[in-house]
């Protein structure tokens, strides 16, 4: 008796295991997310045009949002988080005084991650100044750049930044 309810039970804990890996898999959301909070610290290089740039990286809010800084005259902070399993935003707090809101798509091989323009606060017009898009290209666990999209008036301006980071 004892033996027919050990081999029931190893049975249905078997079956309850086939069915649990899907529970288990990462949305590519999450999978980016991952990537993002694997990012701490202080990342150090250049702009398109050559001048220095700073950006720090904080795992924050017990786990559930990463601060980036870019430290500078101009300094801005953005916050990545995720909305549920599926969506990975960014809100970025811009020095123009406007707060874009841009989700993400994750490249196949989870190294280009696009932020896209959802919506913003303190944004006087649709068309006024704001940061469109930034696409988030992950080279290695010491490389990474960071293109910023500013659409204004139906103008864009693009800024790369090549960073490494700092030991």
């Amino acid at each position: 008796m004892k033996n027919s309810n050990l081999l029931r039970t190893l049975l249905m804990l078997v079956v309850a295991a086939a069915f649990c890996p899907a529970s288990y898999a990462q949305t590519d959301a999450q999978k980016a997310f991952a990537a993002i909070k694997a990012m701490p610290g202080m990342w150090e290089g250049k702009t398109t045009d050559g001048r220095p740039v700073q950006v720090s990286f904080k795992v924050t809010s017990g786990g559930t949002a990463v601060e980036s800084e870019i430290l500078g005259e101009h300094s801005m902070i953005s916050m990545f988080h995720l909305d549920g399993p599926n969506k990975l935003l960014i809100t970025h707090y811009c020095s123009m005084g406007n707060q874009p809101r841009m989700a993400a798509t994750v490249a196949p091989d989870g190294k280009t991650i696009t932020f896209n323009y959802m919506d913003a606060t303190n944004l006087a017009s649709p068309d006024a100044g704001h940061m469109q898009k930034m696409i988030l290209t992950l080279v290695d666990d010491k490389h990474h750049t960071e293109t910023w999209v500013f659409a204004d008036h139906g103008n864009e301006r693009t800024e790369t930044f090549d960073l490494y980071r700092k030991m």
